[in-house]
């Protein structure tokens, strides 16, 4: 709908008859009432015929009487948007008559304007900020920012803005972010240097420094003394990301970095490469990286160019600290294209060492001062802090100067060893990271063909202060015999010490390496020395081919047909190691989702397509509809298909023929197996089946009947996995009087009901009538009682299994009414 062209014939007797009577005040109301009446607020192009009126009948004597009246209006009315579109009449009759607009006013609407990301009506903003000038009155430093945000959007790039902008100079930063904020303090304070420093960094445009930036930045840097300005820069960016300290209105703050800022972020960043590396350097850098790809909806990731320079300035300071930090985005970073920077910068490492990247990785990571493995202590003063690393998580300890545990840091520690306990938090804080980061790269392991000398494997993994709290709780071959770690010592499976060979051939273990019995010897290994595993090895689910893909001969139809949420589908893939682009509702062709697997010479894919109609606002799929598995030779040319369709064919080059996917016999069962491994995984973790909340089958309920067939489905090899170690475990319970496993199910008796919980997707039916109870888990609620042994981490289906069972074999302690209520 256009805009308003009319207010009809009464409004405009109405107002004429004001204009005759010479009653502004009244006039004034009259307008207010029909300016409330027009939502776009635009009188440029309406409604005419009230503009009219005014223009040819009131007087010229009346005029500024008339916009002097709806300023007290203004000021009478409570903030909104009824008073804003007050406010845009007045300011419209100020200009249409060629009056001076009252300073009131002029103040009113940039206030109003300095408060959104950029205001909608830019000429009305580019004509009051011009006016304000005319009386002599700067601006404030958020209006500047205002036009520095809309000076990127090119239909505005013209002379009005760029004539403002040339007068508007400060502040040196847009404010309303706090590292602006402190930035710009610290310039205003530190003098002349600090102001040039941020002016280099704001003109770093190119996507690296040219050697002239770098020049003028390392003269800035000197003049300064690098590791002083390196200790500011690092504070300043560990206020990035932080909640705005300006408020915007409501919908326009969506977590953007202002553009004008995030140039001059890129510039410190690199700036930073010049410095002296240090541990607060590599993980400020590390910690903007991760920052600076946080997504937002409908946008995408914050700024992936200033991502891109961390990642520069972390490939460029090239010490040890820095290389950790490259090895642990490179197994958190899920953007492609920063990602990708990572990469190359690992290779680039490992090329200039003459060693493979692997070795990089694995021989970049610190020890964050652990003196053992898992365990570092520290003295402050008399008072000492441990952290201990046990079972994946990192825990801070303190002691008292009279050896008495306390929960926090002792006040004399807090006021003389402020910046010692700062830093060894802040190395608590890298542990925990490193440690998630480590946990997946050894899950990758399996699929690596990575074997190790004994010595260098017992230096990097067994005895590393970090990595040995993951190494010791896996299992390896030694010389093709499994061991593991256990009572101080590396054991044989029958528990006998070890002492290999230093050229000892070593290995990750895999189970489908080995027959059932000795699987089961494993399994009874870790259970009787209470280990738990920092990721399925022992259990680990195995996927041989099945009749039906001998029959189908080139690919798997397993995980066909299942809705995924794509976004969900999406992160999880990247973290897995594959490479998946976000299918958009348009007429375009896009490659399926694929693991290349050059250990192997193979390349997967995942066959996707866009489902649905239901779209986000930057218009991709919500959904996605599952199809193949299939293997190709790494080089053979990339299938696509259509965004919604599933009718992939091969992108060939000039002169290439097709080449055929491989039959599945021919696949190493190993490289099998974790494959579909993972497309199961995907089908459970971003499947609607899993979903407790699309119980009604969502949108339209169009899902309904799949939804129901997923719950009541087999099982499939993970939660078969699953099931086998709930059997073990339930005899121990205090519940396990109340549940059994009973084919698909963990049957559970409470006291009110009996319930038949799913061992694939977690949900629940309540007998006698197998009604669906939905209980959606709270993401902080404690799953498994302290001191229950589980042989591995990361189950969340398991913790949810368990979590409901011990709920509901208490039902008539239930409180929750949203649980209660579905009794009946």
């Amino acid at each position: 709908m256009g805009p308003t062209r009319t207010m009809g014939p009464a409004h405009t007797d109405e107002v004429r008859a004001y204009i005759a009577s010479g009653d502004t005040g009244g006039l004034a109301g009259c307008l207010a009432a029909l300016a409330r009446q027009i939502d776009h607020g635009d009188w440029t192009f309406g409604p005419t015929d009230i503009v009219a009126a005014l223009r040819e009948e009131l007087p010229e004597a009346d005029r500024g009487s008339l916009v002097e009246a709806l300023v007290a209006v203004i000021g009478a009315a409570p903030e909104g948007r009824e008073r804003n579109l007050v406010s845009d009449l007045a300011l419209f009759l100020a200009w249409e008559f060629k009056l001076e607009a009252p300073l009131a006013l002029l103040d009113d609407v940039l206030a109003r304007a300095e408060r959104t990301w950029t205001f909608p009506y830019s000429n009305q903003v580019f004509q009051t900020v011009e006016a304000s000038f005319a009386h002599g009155r700067p601006v404030s430093g958020h209006v500047v920012a205002l036009l520095r945000r809309m000076d990127t959007l090119s239909y505005l790039r013209r002379g009005p803005l760029r004539a403002l902008l040339a007068r508007t100079e400060r502040p040196l930063l847009s404010p309303g972010e706090a590292w602006a904020d402190q930035a710009i303090a610290d310039a205003e304070t530190g003098g002349e240097m600090w102001e040039r420093l941020l002016a280099h960094a704001r003109s770093a445009k190119s996507s690296k420094p040219t050697a002239t930036w770098e020049r003028a930045g390392r003269d800035i840097l000197d003049e300064i003394g690098a590791e002083a300005a390196s200790a500011v820069l690092v504070r300043w960016l560990a206020l990035v990301g932080r909640p705005r300290t300006f408020a915007l209105e409501e919908g326009w703050d969506r977590g953007e970095y202002d553009p004008y800022n995030a140039q001059a972020l890129r510039g410190i960043a690199w700036l930073l490469a010049f410095t002296p590396e240090s541990p607060e350097t590599a993980r400020a850098l590390g910690r903007l990286a991760e920052t600076a790809l946080r997504k937002v909806t409908g946008i995408g990731p914050v700024s992936p160019k200033v991502a891109n320079a961390a990642v520069y300035a972390l490939s460029r300071l090239g010490g040890e600290a820095s290389v950790a930090q490259l090895a642990r985005l490179a197994t958190r970073l899920t953007y492609r294209g920063t990602l990708k920077e990572v990469e190359a910068a690992l290779d680039a490492r490992a090329s200039a060492l003459g060693v493979s990247r692997a070795e990089v990785e694995e021989t970049a990571i610190p020890a964050y001062g652990l003196v053992e493995v898992g365990r570092r202590v520290e003295r402050f003063g008399g008072a000492a802090a441990e952290l201990t690393v046990s079972a994946g998580t990192v825990v801070l300890s303190w002691r008292n100067a009279a050896g008495k545990t306390v929960k926090s840091p002792p006040a004399e520690v807090r006021h003389e060893h402020a910046e010692s306990v700062a830093e060894f938090k802040a190395a608590a804080k890298d542990v925990a990271k490193m440690l998630t980061a480590q946990s997946e790269r050894l899950d990758r392991l399996f699929l690596a063909r990575r074997t190790w000398r004994f010595d260098p494997w017992r230096e990097r993994f067994l005895d590393h202060p970090l990595v040995g709290t993951l190494a010791r709780r896996l299992l390896w071959t030694v010389d093709g015999r499994i061991h593991g770690f256990a009572d101080g010592e590396l054991r044989t499976l029958d528990d006998a010490p070890a002492s290999p060979a230093p050229d000892a051939r070593v290995g990750l273990w895999h189970p489908i390496d080995s027959p059932a019995e000795e699987v089961v010897a494993a399994r009874d290994w870790l259970e009787r020395h209470l280990v738990t595993q920092p990721f399925r090895q022992a259990h680990r689910e195995i996927y041989p081919i099945t009749v039906a893909e001998e029959t189908t001969g080139t690919y798997s139809n397993r995980y066909a047909g299942h809705v995924l949420h794509q976004h969900r589908f999406h992160a999880l893939a990247a973290v897995r190691g594959w490479s998946d682009t976000l299918r958009l509702s348009v007429d375009a062709d896009f490659p399926p989702t694929t693991r290349p697997l050059p250990e192997w010479g193979l390349r997967a894919e995942f066959w996707v397509a866009g489902h649905g109609d239901d779209t986000t606002g930057s218009g991709s799929y919500l959904h996605l509809a599952t199809d193949q598995v299939r293997f190709y030779p790494i080089d053979a040319p990339v299938n696509r298909a259509h965004a919604d369709s599933g009718g992939y064919e091969q992108n060939r080059g000039l002169g290439t023929g097709e080449v055929p996917p491989l039959p599945l016999t021919d696949i190493p069962p190993v490289v099998f197996s974790e494959v579909m491994r993972d497309a199961d995984l995907f089908v459970g973790v971003a499947g609607i089946g899993n979903d407790p909340t699309w119980e009604d089958g969502g949108p339209r309920g169009r899902h309904r009947d799949y939804w129901v067939a997923y719950n009541m489905g087999e099982l499939t090899a993970g939660a078969l996995a699953r099931r086998d170690v709930l059997a073990r475990l339930l005899p121990r319970l205090a519940i396990g009087a109340r549940c059994r496993i009973d084919g698909r199910y963990l049957r559970v008796t409470g006291t009110l009901r009996s319930y038949a919980i799913h061992l694939g997707s977690g949900n629940v039916l309540m007998s006698p009538n197998g009604r669906y109870l939905c209980i959606v888990p709270k993401a902080d609620a404690e799953t498994v009682p302290a001191g229950t042994y589980l042989p591995y981490e990361g189950d969340t289906t398991l913790s949810i299994i368990l979590s409901k069972a011990m709920l509901l074999a208490r039902d008539d302690l239930i409180t929750d009414p949203t649980i209660t209520r579905q009794f009946g």
